[in-house]
């Protein structure tokens, strides 16, 4: 399980440094893809895997699920770590998720999640004000 928040930097090449607390999780191989909220996800071969698998049993016929499928499949990297405990960032992925060189990195159960460091502390800020009424609409589907 992937939890906690994390500051890094992407040098010049795009190389991001993993959290040491989430590299042996990773020690096979990751997949680096388009996240929601324009941030990127990072998952574990078999998360991966796990994903694809649902994505693949979404009805063709809807648009929704044809762009999500896009959204996910098309932009998606292999990544292995490097004995620095970095992978590399493509451009295309940094340039959509807006990365600038001081990144955040979050654990979300599942996944990693990577955000540009400002966009992250606005988004923080704003679901922390709304945590109340997020909270409440969770309680709803019983959560």
């Amino acid at each position: 399980m992937f939890i906690g928040e994390f500051q890094h930097n992407i040098d010049q090449k795009g190389r991001m440094a993993i959290p040491v607390k989430f590299r042996d999780e990773l020690t096979n191989g990751a997949v680096v893809t388009r996240g929601i909220d324009k941030c990127l996800f990072i998952f574990t071969k078999s998360e991966w895997n796990a994903l694809a698998e649902k994505i693949s049993k979404l009805p063709l016929v809807q648009s929704n699920s044809r762009a999500f499928a896009r959204l996910m499949f098309a932009g998606a990297i292999d990544v292995e770590i490097d004995k620095q405990g970095r992978v590399l960032v493509s451009d295309y992925l940094r340039k959509y998720a807006g990365l600038s060189k001081q990144v955040v990195v979050a654990g979300v159960f599942n996944r990693l999640e990577v955000w540009d460091k400002s966009s992250w502390q606005d988004y923080k800020m704003k679901t922390e004000k709304e945590s109340g009424d997020i909270a409440e609409k969770l309680s709803e589907l019983g959560v």
